[in-house]
């Protein structure tokens, strides 16, 4: 038995996750908070497998609470649930503790699955949510090739990024604009490509 709590504002939807969970076999829902601050004072007590936790919370949001709820309560397993998909909060959820990132919208079975994904190890995403985790590693690892750039290079690829011309970058940097030019060329050859755009797109993604 998988013994599961809800920490929810929204009564439709808490209610509705606790009908869920009791009348699936195999799952146990102990109890429902309306806000992360009852949660935080009664959740350590009943050390449950699985937290279902809203993100957008009145009073503390449901980040900052599995931030303290991880800590004392580490075997309980944290998965958001929230409308929002947007990196800041996704990532935020990862780092303060929790092992899933659910939609709302996700269907019911899904939810169960998740679940148990969650209590035998896994990390349950919805899958818009594991994409936007992939594509920011995928340009965190197009960021890292600046690594093969000098400080100065890569000083002129920031200016190059805001869109100014040879001769503003040269006067910015303080030096000549065949200074800038001979930068540039190199960055290019480095960087594999044969223009500003290239180079801004393999580095920023654009």
């Amino acid at each position: 038995m998988i013994r599961v709590v809800i920490i929810e504002d929204i009564k439709e939807i808490r209610e509705g996750l606790q009908v869920l969970i009791d009348g699936s076999d195999g799952f146990s829902c102990q109890k429902t908070f309306a806000n992360g601050e009852q949660a935080i004072a009664q959740l350590p007590g009943l050390s449950p497998d699985v937290a279902l936790m809203d993100i957008h919370l009145p009073g503390i949001n449901g980040i900052d609470a599995v931030k303290k709820l991880k800590a004392m309560c580490p075997q309980t397993q944290f998965i958001m649930s929230t409308v929002y998909e947007d990196d800041e909060n996704i990532f935020e959820s990862l780092k303060a503790g929790a092992s899933g990132y659910l939609l709302k919208k996700t269907a019911p079975s899904k939810i169960l699955d998740a679940i148990v994904e969650v209590y035998n190890g896994g990390s349950p995403m919805s899958s818009q949510i594991a994409r936007k985790v992939i594509a920011s590693f995928q340009k965190k690892d197009s960021i890292d090739e600046t690594d093969i750039l000098t400080p100065k290079e890569k000083e002129v690829l920031k200016e190059l990024a805001k869109g100014l011309r040879y001769k503003e970058i040269a006067d910015e940097m303080k030096v000549s604009m065949e200074t800038i030019r001979s930068h540039a060329r190199k960055i290019y050859e480095k960087l594999q490509v044969q223009s500003r755009t290239e180079a801004l797109n393999k580095v920023y993604g654009r």
